[in-house]
């Protein structure tokens, strides 16, 4: 019987254990390889060159005096689309090799492909860099939709269509991944622009812009405007299809006012979502259901991704309010596409989505919306690209939003997929609306703008809205209470294992007491939970 209890003590302290501090870390990127159809870059106009300086609010303007940054300079310095991802080209090394970084808000490590790989064709090789040097140390990360593991080390980066001179970063050599890179793609690496919380393998790798920040001396802010949407993915050079700039903000690139949210917690760039509007239709849902887990802003995710609540409540109120007769579910859930005939216009089935966000003056908020629609129009030089083969005679244009469209099959249809997802991982504000938006990332101010996109527009008409302020009174005064973040469980699991670990020494010592006073029994290898439990 005491042997008994003593196994059944032991079984329930392993399982408290080991359950309590079980611990994973995923980030959401979700990049869909497509195929889209070449549309005309917007155009854009040079109209000034200002000194940088301060405009009260942590921004800056144009340029500096000393030469180190120039914010005309990077328009136009990304390329690639929601469904691919946006990436910058970037110089790795002594002498520099060239590769395409993807643009990620949501992770913080800067990581890059130091191995072949079938679906690249570059990578970085740190023995032809005479400034590489390797830490030693191994990092891994897992990401929603992949994941890789490699060795970190440091080098000097350049940025061809960035701030003049070099910067010393830590790199992490990707080594081998898992369902990382993918067909279509043409970017060899991933730019973490998040906060050092999300670091791997600890907060002490400085990220990037941290390191740009402190080396070159530019404001602790960037913006990008991603214009992507409706590029072809067959084209062997892809157009300009954005700007990443870094320092402060572009007044070329934005039209309007820039309007903010506060960043609630510097590891993601989370922000506090109050409601969530379907046409003109509220979802009256509990401000806390929209920030379940976390709400963030996220340029490595496709799509808009929502909590499973939330999500099931767009879908309803969008075929409650809509001219949809009996829609196939398999359309909301990303498993079927909607096809039409040619030339016809569904975006009369489809209402517009909007977002309210807490303001900085937390008693108000402000929304941003984004419509459904794609321009289509007649041009006789374009082709519609489809897996198996090409006819032409419509071209999308302008951007996709949340009716997204896919390459039809037998060249009499048009089809398109629904941008809108659910998450088990929380709110995310993916590519599919930073396409109708500037977005400002001002962490001088810890705060996110949002200002309408010079290249948002369909024949001169915005496909995007910015409206405020509203009252904030008809919510909770935090939305994005009672949730914990990462770095607490880390800590609380961390705690637990200390005290898990005094446990374990009691019952050792209970243990082997008594028998050293009994008839020298022993523990034996198959009884051994400890032994087996390390295995």
């Amino acid at each position: 019987m005491a042997n008994l209890a003593s196994l059944s003590i032991w079984t329930f302290v392993f399982s408290f254990c080991f359950g309590a501090t079980e611990c994973h870390f995923s980030i959401p990127l979700k990049i869909f390889p497509g195929k889209f159809n070449v549309s005309a870059g917007a155009n854009r106009s040079s109209v000034r060159v200002l000194a940088l300086r301060s405009d009260g609010d942590g921004l800056s303007l144009a340029s500096d005096p000393s030469g180190t940054v120039n914010f005309l300079d990077m328009v136009n310095n990304l390329e690639g689309d929601s469904g691919r991802g946006y990436y910058i080209e970037m110089s790795i090394g002594t002498p520099g090799q060239k590769l395409n970084i993807l643009v990620d808000t949501g992770s913080s490590n800067f990581a890059v492909a130091a191995a072949p790989h079938p679906l690249i064709t570059r990578y970085f090789n740190t023995d032809l860099s005479s400034t590489y040097e390797s830490t030693g140390r191994s990092v891994a990360v897992r990401y929603t939709q992949g994941s890789w593991e490699g060795e970190l080390g440091t080098d000097l980066v350049t940025i061809p269509k960035g701030p003049n001179g070099s910067i010393a970063i830590n790199i992490a050599g990707i080594l081998s991944s898992d369902g990382f890179f993918l067909p279509e793609i043409k970017w060899q690496g991933i730019l973490g622009l998040a906060y050092p919380a999300l670091a791997r393998p600890d907060p002490s790798v400085d990220p990037f812009f941290n390191s740009v920040v402190k080396q070159l001396g530019i404001p602790d802010t960037f913006s990008l405007q991603m214009c992507g949407a409706g590029l072809s993915a067959s084209s062997t050079v892809d157009p300009p299809a954005g700007s990443f700039i870094m320092g402060g903000a572009e007044p070329t690139l934005y039209r309007g006012s820039i309007w903010y949210t506060p960043i609630v917690e510097a590891w993601y760039y989370q922000v506090e979502v109050l409601k969530l509007e379907v046409g003109d239709q509220n979802l009256n849902l509990d401000c806390r259901e929209y920030n379940v887990d976390k709400a963030i802003v996220d340029s490595g995710t496709t799509l808009l991704r929502l909590p499973i609540n939330v999500f099931n409540a767009v879908v309803e109120a969008i075929t409650r309010s809509s001219r949809i007769q009996d829609f196939s579910s398999g359309f909301w859930d990303g498993t079927k596409l909607a096809c039409w005939p040619k030339g016809e216009n569904p975006w009369d089935f489809f209402p517009k989505l909007s977002i309210y966000l807490r303001a900085t003056n937390t008693s108000q908020s402000f929304r941003i919306t984004i419509l459904p629609q794609v321009a289509m129009h007649r041009h006789p030089s374009s082709t519609f690209i489809s897996p198996n083969k090409t006819n032409g005679s419509y071209c999308f244009s302008t951007l996709q939003l949340y009716i997204q469209p896919i390459a039809d099959l037998d060249g009499e249809l048009d089809c398109f997929r629904f941008g809108v997802s659910s998450s088990a991982n929380g709110l995310v504000i993916g590519a599919t609306v930073m396409e109708g938006f500037y977005v400002v990332f001002d962490r001088a101010q810890k705060r996110l703008g949002f200002a309408l996109s010079s290249c948002a527009v369909s024949d001169g008409a915005p496909l995007s809205e910015i409206g405020g302020p509203f009252s904030a009174a008809d919510v909770a005064a935090d939305c994005s209470g009672g949730v914990l973040k990462e770095p607490v469980l880390w800590v609380i699991s961390y705690a637990l294992v200390a005290v898990c670990a005094l446990i374990l020494i009691g019952l050792l010592l209970l243990l082997l007491l008594p028998c050293r006073r009994g008839d020298g029994g022993e523990i034996t290898d198959e009884s051994s939970l400890v032994r087996h439990r390390i295995k």
